[in-house]
């Protein structure tokens, strides 16, 4: 007869991680397993609100949003597995692999349903082995975006066919094209970038095809183009969306021709160039438009890469913001620099709406404002702060009541002088106000209130 005893040395035995939790998500019982993962002893788990325990990952949040197990799995749903990276209370990382079973209920059962997990920690470091191997340069992340990107970004390094990036401002849309180049046939030849947005017309045309000697007031000798530069190479057109409609045309004939006329020659002359484009506009709405050639649109777009935005790969944060300190650290000779525990929850539950660009902002920010060596969140810009202040699963890794887990936070001073001063820098636009605090418009209308 299988008695508690028995199943307690059998569950002590498994390598995964097992919670078992009750009809309010509290943590009733683990396995060694789980203690060893999450980093914490079974007497300190016990009792815990789930979402708490795996405080700042995605997982936890969508468990707050929905108000049960996101993802429990029942004979009638098939939740996937997740991939969380969880931050334990001694400021290092551990590569979770969860998912869930749920109990039916039954008289004098105490168990809802069970959290399993799997330490994914090896497989991480042989992932990183491997990015390094691939030449995939700063990138940096292990969440499920990010090893789809990698993929791609393999599969099309070995065309010679247009690539599009997409994806919001800040995201590394360059970092893919270098890593694109990298890892391609072209990777001892030149990768060229082009920022299109940085350009006037009557300067982007002489810039991409090059000119002749007296073409123009000023040209006093020939200049090779973009195009020529990147011969055998890359050539990279940042913001490929701001590029007017007359160049376009021009622009059009040399990807068909492979071929360029440089100002005030009336010959072509060949070139072999790899073409990748990036932007972060949306380039099909334009082309309804007519602010965008649709044929360019579809000579440029026939390998598309989206790059994420960071909100969507928050589990790739603590890595990210910890190497980009170590980077910042150098660069002010601060080497000795570090993130605490509760800083980086702060950076996770942030929404980044300004993506990598901004956290290198905001890091950058908090160095400078911290007098020793621990960054802590009063170091942080006040709309991170407000953020995680905002954030239930944040705040505290305490045990909470379901009906006290749920209740809105209590607006402070602070968050209302924040506020008050974020409306001011954008003349009272409540939109993008919360944009830049990284919260909804809803959100911010209840502490408007």
């Amino acid at each position: 007869m299988l008695t508690v005893s028995v199943l307690k040395l059998f569950l002590d035995s498994l390598e995964e991680g097992v919670l078992f939790l009750d009809d309010n998500r509290h943590v009733l019982a683990v396995n060694q397993a789980a203690t060893r993962m999450i980093g914490r002893k079974k007497e300190n788990l016990t009792s815990l609100l789930c979402p708490s325990v795996f405080k700042g990952t995605e997982c936890a949040k969508a468990c707050e949003k929905r108000g049960y197990c996101a993802i429990i799995l029942t004979p009638d749903t098939k939740a996937p597995d997740q991939d969380i990276v969880l931050q334990r209370s001694d400021n290092t990382s551990v590569y979770l692999r969860m998912w869930a079973i749920s109990f039916p209920p039954e008289e004098d059962f105490p168990f809802s349903c069970a959290i399993i997990l799997r330490d994914r920690s090896c497989e991480a470091k042989l992932e990183q082995k491997v990015s390094e191997r691939l030449q995939l340069g700063s990138m940096v992340g292990h969440s499920p975006v990010m090893q789809k990107l990698y993929i791609q970004i393999m599969r099309a390094a070995h065309s010679d066919a247009s690539v599009l990036l997409t994806g919001e401002s800040g995201t590394g849309k360059e970092l893919v094209a270098k890593a694109l180049h990298m890892n391609s046939d072209h990777c001892k030849k030149p990768f060229v970038p082009v920022h299109c947005a940085s350009l006037p017309e009557s300067l982007l045309e002489s810039e991409l095809f090059g000119y002749a000697k007296g073409a123009f007031t000023g040209a006093t000798s020939a200049k090779i183009g973009r195009f020529e530069a990147a011969e055998g190479g890359t050539l990279l057109l940042d913001e490929i969306g701001e590029i007017p409609l007359g160049i376009q045309v021009k622009l059009l004939r040399v990807l068909q021709e492979r071929e360029v006329v440089r100002l005030g020659e009336n010959f072509a002359r060949p070139v072999n160039v790899r073409v990748i484009a990036s932007t972060h506009r949306n380039l099909a709405a334009m082309v309804e438009r007519g602010e965008f050639r649709e044929d360019l649109y579809y000579r440029l777009r026939v390998l598309p890469l989206h790059v994420p935005a960071l909100r969507d790969r928050k589990e790739d944060i603590p890595m990210l913001a910890n190497k980009l300190l170590n980077d910042l650290g150098k660069k002010y000779e601060r080497d000795n620099m570090r993130l605490d525990h509760e800083t980086v929850l702060a950076l996770i539950a942030y929404d980044w709406p300004g993506n990598i660009r901004q956290l290198i902002n905001a890091l950058e920010y908090a160095l400078v404002n911290a007098d020793g060596p621990n960054i802590l969140p009063p170091h942080l810009p006040p709309e991170v702060q407000l953020a995680s202040q905002s954030s239930p699963v944040a705040r505290s890794g305490e045990p909470m009541l379901v009906r006290s887990y749920y209740r809105a936070p209590q607006q402070t001073e602070k968050e209302t002088e924040i506020i008050a001063r974020m409306l001011a820098e954008t003349g009272g636009n409540k939109a993008e106000a919360a944009r830049r605090l990284g919260m909804s418009r809803t959100s911010l209308w209840k502490r408007l209130k």
